[in-house]
């Protein structure tokens, strides 16, 4: 196998996961917001230092790069993206900032809509009209197009949407624009609405249309930056792109869809949960991710992340499928601080990755839940990155008393593991978000916890959740960069087709899939995928009459050709039911198709992972020595084990408390908890009184082992 790299360009750190030989290296650097490619060539550097050899040589040896990016999402937060007009249906213009006409917080008269990426008068209306059926109701007039973009050149515009009403049934209109717009602003980034989104819902589609014009420019500058750089260092190999819904895509289709980029810092999370737990039998899990700004969690069902069809974006529609991933503001970096009541907060402003923690040494001042670790023995100050970052205890203690243990009247102790404990408790109300608001009971679910902070909170997660179990990857500190190499490429389209359920045309139907699946070959052949490694999943957004909101429901290819219109419904009321509760089948309750969703699946080879032969229970030669940590369960610090863990083996033991060092992550084992290696290498730590949820193999390990109580 050649050298693959996972890269996932975080708020503090760059994480990279290589593989060459069925050989795993772990590396991470400090990001450069400014500049991620930056970052990711001291990566780079340092990887070729590590073989003793120069970056002109270890380029030019990549065979696969895979990138998660959050340029786009820093874009929109930041609100430093192209100067973008919009060219809309006359009479709608407004609807960018009228949205669905429904107040976030319905109580709260002084709230405020956020404000539009495009201001009103950047907002071009044009004559021309299309009924719901697309037949054309008003010509359109192409001269109202042009003063448009004559007002777009005089006032500076990088980037045009075009998005008119009901042109998801006749593109048309948008396309006559769209000449117009290549031909007088050739330099400009344009995006269609129908080439993007031709689906119903106009402020979705003019929404997710204006952010891909938002944040294209800017993609697009830093790809092409970043692809100039790799082809400076002679790069031959295959650069891919992740996406928010989980998949990956070639750098010029990621430029033209960069939308599709706007959640893709977590997605490849849940992919690398699905293998980890895979490889212990499990088909379920959810999956955290803590790393230095944000945690982020996800559920998988039956092998699957759960996917949704729209999101939002700070505040702003984003109708393409993403993966449903809860993020909050609870990292490493989250900085404590006391609000009006004088109650202790712990994010979401994060200290990043400049100034970074107190202890860090680089001109932090706020402590941060870093520090709180550090303080409370979680952390070995002279071993942090391996040894390479020195964290000063005594700035964070300082800064720890100042802020938050003075005016609390506490010690600096209690103000510490006050810190701990609050951060994770808002680590747990991320996990509820993405089970128990689902229908799903967090208890019967083993977490996978990612993060270089996850390991060291993840025991007082589950603590709060009940769950009994969680796994540690080995590769947990760089996550989604190892997640980033387990995915395959995936392209998703969406076509309204607006019908009662009985009356449907199943010709039109299927012709719909077939343009779908004719297109997704296309995209896929364009990144070099074969057809006999294609695959294709249908979604179908069935409602009841007059709902509001859609179900979208799987279906086979087979089923369409078949016309299934009965097996189809019943599913669809089964799956309500499962959802909310109730279901209107026996009244009869007639349904309705909106949307047809196809995803195309390219097929990807995918990094092996060796077991590791049994080494048995014992761990002692891998124990480093003792350090004094606190333990939450008896209020106090305790002389607890520190052990190796890049020492421990298949099999090893740990029983806790006990703390699990790596370079890029610490293992905190509470007292309740016990830990064993399996044969991946991953730590899998479980209550010690319920050894029944461990895999049978760990199982009969543990029981050798005399450890099972």
């Amino acid at each position: 196998m050649g050298l693959k790299i996972g890269i996932d360009v975080g708020g503090t750190f760059t994480d990279f996961l290589v593989m060459e030989d069925g050989k795993v290296e772990v590396y991470k650097v400090l990001s450069t917001p400014d500049d991620p490619s930056v970052g990711l060539f001291q990566g780079f550097e340092e990887m070729a230092r590590a073989r003793e050899t120069d970056i002109a040589s270890f380029v030019p040896a990549i065979e696969t790069i895979v990138h998660g990016t959050t340029v786009t999402t820093n874009v929109v937060l930041t609100g430093t993206g192209a100067r973008t007009g919009l060219i809309t249906t006359e009479g709608v213009r407004d609807a960018l900032e009228m949205r669905r006409g429904i107040r976030e917080e319905q109580y709260n008269n002084r709230f405020t809509n956020v404000r539009p990426l495009v201001p009103r008068h950047l907002r071009m209306p044009v004559k021309g009209r299309l009924d719901r059926e697309g037949a054309e109701v008003e010509p359109l007039e192409l001269e109202d197009v042009r003063a448009g973009i004559s007002l777009f050149r005089d006032e500076g515009v990088e980037a045009v949407a075009i998005c008119f009403m009901n042109a998801f049934c006749n593109a048309d209109h948008e396309e006559r624009a769209a000449e117009v717009v290549r031909e007088l602003m050739p330099g400009a980034y344009l995006t269609v609405s129908t080439e993007l989104l031709p689906s119903i819902r106009f402020y979705d589609r003019v929404s997710t249309t204006v952010l891909n014009s938002y944040v294209g420019p800017v993609l697009r500058s830093y790809l092409e930056r970043l692809l100039a750089r790799l082809q400076k260092h002679s790069f031959g190999g295959v650069l891919l792109i992740m996406q928010s819904n989980g998949g990956v895509v070639a750098p010029e289709i990621a430029i033209d869809r960069a939308a599709m980029t706007l959640l893709s810092g977590p997605a490849a999370g849940p992919n690398a949960g699905i293998f980890y737990a895979s490889t212990d039998g499990y088909t379920d899990c959810i999956t955290v991710d803590m790393g230095g700004t944000s945690f982020d969690a996800a559920l998988v069902r039956d092998g699957q992340a759960l996917t949704v069809a729209e999101g939002e974006i700070d505040r702003r529609r984003l109708a393409l499928p993403m993966l449903e991933i809860v993020t909050i503001g609870a990292g490493g970096g989250s900085i404590g601080w006391l609000d009006e009541g004088g109650l202790l907060r712990m994010g979401p402003r994060s200290a990043g990755a400049r100034p970074g923690p107190v202890c860090y040494g680089r001109g932090g001042t706020e402590p941060t839940s870093t520090d709180a670790d550090l303080l409370l023995g979680y952390l070995d100050p002279d071993f942090f990155a391996g040894g390479r970052i020195a964290l000063d205890l005594a700035a964070a203690r300082q800064a720890v008393e100042d802020r938050i243990a003075i005016p609390l009247g506490l010690s600096v102790t209690e103000a510490a593991a006050g810190m701990y404990r609050v951060i994770n408790t808002s680590m747990a109300h991320g996990v509820r978000e993405v089970t128990i608001k689902r229908g799903f009971d967090p208890r019967e679910f083993p977490v996978i916890v990612a993060g270089g902070a996850g390991p060291l909170h993840a025991c007082m997660i589950c603590e709060e959740l009940e769950i009994p179990l969680f796994l540690v990857p080995r590769e947990s500190s760089i996550f989604c960069a190892a997640g980033m190499l387990m995915t395959d490429l995936k392209h998703d389209f969406v076509q309204s087709y607006v019908t009662p359920w009985t009356a449907m045309e199943w010709d039109r139907l299927g012709s719909i899939v077939e343009g779908m699946m004719a297109e997704g070959r296309t995209l896929l052949g364009r990144e070099r995928i074969s057809d006999e490694r294609i695959d294709f999943e249908i979604h179908l957004d069935l409602r009841y009459l007059k709902q509001y909101h859609e179900v979208s429901l799987p279906v086979a290819l087979e089923e369409v050709r078949e016309r299934r219109t009965e097996a189809i419904a019943a599913r669809f009321h089964a799956e309500h039911n499962r959802l909310f509760g109730y279901s209107l089948e026996e009244e009869g309750t007639p349904l309705d198709l909106i949307n047809v969703r196809l995803r195309a699946i390219g097929r990807t080879d995918k990094p092996g992972f060796p077991p590791e032969p049994t080494a048995g229970p014992d761990c002692s030669a891998a124990v480093k020595g003792e350090r004094a940590a606190f333990l939450p369960e008896a209020g106090d610090f305790a002389a607890i084990p520190v052990v190796d863990g890049h020492r421990l083996r298949h099999g090893n033991f740990v029983g806790g408390p006990a703390l699990v060092e790596q370079v890029n992550t610490t293992l905190f084992v509470s007292a309740a908890f016990d830990m064993v290696c399996d044969p991946m290498g991953t730590y899998v730590v479980y209550r010690r009184d319920r050894t029944d949820r461990l895999p049978a193999s760990l199982q009969a390990l543990v029981e050798a082992g005399g450890k099972s109580g």
